[in-house]
């Protein structure tokens, strides 16, 4: 595992020194189970909520596990929906800081359910903008996503250039830029975005059809499934080990310069791998213990609709002004990740509950 960066030690002694009270929607998530699970290490007071639309008892059992039961005892759930204004409010009482997790992902989700990727992703999101502002928390950090630089070409993408939505989830994503503007210009409340570039890692569901790519093909490949590869296999992405995402909600949320407040910022690597090349990075992996494994090939499919062919993150903005470091590449990632997967993603250990 790579080093942890020199920023991120800082913002832990400085967070074990000063204990805060944090809420984190979503936390039976994928990344929010991570976001829990490292406040509590750090021993900070954590709300989360959850209404298990897309998260998992399970993800909250194995954050559980991996604390200490005094950590633990610092954790309080609330099973509740931000669709609800009042429950929101209820969960922002006394909160210092706010990691926004909880929406509808999935581009293919989006264009099969508009409405409900509106309900949470804009409704949602609002109201908790709202609750927050008004329970006068210190800072609000928000899952933004890369999809919403849509289809403008050039690589790297750089966060103030951004083309039109491709998906309805774009449409949402880049409205609750606009709303976290508006916020801070109306009322001087204080936010960021972090947009995502294909995070992954330990907890990351490979179930359904709105599975991200990493832990579908690896549960794939284990069970003696099917690796489909959407298009030529050319399409790329800038893959995002969770421990660098982790560290970008926490440097968003404790910055003190001014400069780097009521921002937007990409979370990746500056990096970028293709489809085919991701599949090989993992069978090879996978093949150092399962060997037979090594032969295996993908069967290519048609191009998903609402799909960007090509992303790749300038992390220079984030570097600059937040002192964003990522301390895994995507091989690192992989390997840190995979005796996770390979312990899940079995007919016998994996139940998918």
């Amino acid at each position: 595992m790579a080093s942890v960066s020199s920023a991120i030690n800082l913002i832990s002694q400085r967070l074990q020194a000063q204990p805060a009270r944090w809420l984190v929607t979503g936390c039976a998530g994928f990344i929010g189970s991570h976001l829990v699970e490292t406040l509590l290490k750090l021993d900070q007071t954590v709300v989360g909520l959850d209404n298990f639309a897309t998260g998992h008892h399970r993800n909250l059992d194995e954050v559980k596990a991996l604390v200490s039961s005094g950590q633990w005892q610092k954790f309080r759930f609330m099973e509740a929906d931000i669709r609800n204004p009042e429950a929101c409010r209820q969960a922002c009482k006394g909160v210092d800081f706010v990691l926004h997790q909880a929406a509808l992902g999935s581009v293919p989700r989006s264009l099969a359910d508009p409405l409900a990727t509106n309900a949470a992703n804009i409704d949602g999101f609002l109201n908790m903008l709202v609750a927050a502002r008004d329970a006068k928390v210190r800072r609000f950090v928000y899952a933004a996503s890369s999809s919403t630089y849509g289809d403008y070409p050039d690589l790297p993408k750089v966060e103030e250039t951004i083309g039109r939505p491709l998906s309805p989830y774009a449409v949402t994503k880049l409205v609750n830029e606009l709303y976290a503007e508006v916020f801070g210009r109306c009322y001087g409340f204080s936010s960021i975005g972090l947009r995502y570039f294909n995070v992954f890692g330990t907890r990351q569901d490979p179930e359904g059809a709105y599975a991200a790519v990493i832990p579908r093909w690896t549960r794939a490949m284990l069970l003696g499934e099917e690796v489909k590869i959407n298009g030529d296999g050319d399409t790329s992405r800038d893959f995002c080990f969770v421990a660098n995402a982790v560290q970008a909600n926490l440097l968003a949320a404790t910055t003190e310069n001014p400069e780097a407040v009521n921002q937007v910022y990409n979370v990746a690597l500056d990096d970028r791998t293709s489809l085919n090349r991701l599949f090989e990075m993992l069978r090879a992996v996978l093949a150092e213990t399962r060997p037979e494994l090594g032969e295996l090939k993908p069967v290519y499919r048609e191009f998903r609709p609402g799909d960007v062919r090509h992303s790749q993150a300038d992390i220079a903005k984030a570097r600059r002004l937040l002192g964003y470091a990522p301390t895994h590449r995507l091989d690192e990632g992989i390997r840190v990740a995979m005796p996770w997967y390979v312990s899940q993603f079995t007919e016998s250990a994996y139940c998918g509950v």
